[in-house]
């Protein structure tokens, strides 16, 4: 299958994208990106997600479906990181925060970083816009279908914030877990 060499060939460059920073590093061309379905993206972006000691992003195109694979990713990671009593809120946040990202930032991309230290786990997620986000904690029950995914974060996760970056933002949330006795 074409597209799974293409992930595999993708798989070899650090996984940044030349669309919205490029003080990330080595790149994968964004149009590359862009080319990739959900599961490729998946499979080129788990190993670097995984390592609890990587500081990078991943870079998920701008688009509904990043959502998904964020969602995804995580729930993998979690896995791999034997945290699977965080999954189900790790999943749910991940997908919260890409969607608004997708939403509303405007960018070509988004980014998506995981950060485990003793007792935390935590979700991030940057894009170009530095406009920060805003809780809608009051609505007619019925009237609006969307504009409550902080809400929602809120209340799934420990703490969330965010935080100016030079280029855009970062939202974030963390989940505290429980570090297994040896």
């Amino acid at each position: 299958m074409a597209g799974w060499r293409e992930a595999d060939q993708a798989s070899d460059r650090l996984p940044g994208t030349a669309g919205d920073d490029p003080s990330a590093g080595p790149v994968l061309a964004l149009a590359e990106l862009e080319r990739l379905t959900g599961r490729e993206l998946e499979r080129v972006f788990f190993d670097l997600l995984r390592d609890p000691a990587a500081q990078d992003e991943v870079r998920l195109p701008s688009r509904p479906d990043s959502a998904r694979v964020a969602r995804r990713l995580v729930l993998a990671v979690l896995r791999a990181w034997e945290l699977p009593h965080q999954s189900e809120a790790g999943e749910l946040l991940a997908a919260e925060l890409v969607a608004n990202a997708v939403r509303h930032a405007g960018g070509r991309t988004v980014g998506l970083k995981l950060a485990r230290r003793p007792g935390w786990v935590r979700i991030e997620v940057r894009d170009s816009s530095r406009a920060l986000p805003c809780m809608i904690v009051a609505a007619e029950r019925g009237v609006a279908e969307n504009g409550h995914g902080l809400v929602l974060v809120d209340a799934v996760s420990d703490r969330w914030g965010a935080d100016l970056m030079p280029r855009g933002k970062a939202v974030w949330c963390e989940l505290r877990v429980r570090e297994r006795a040896v």
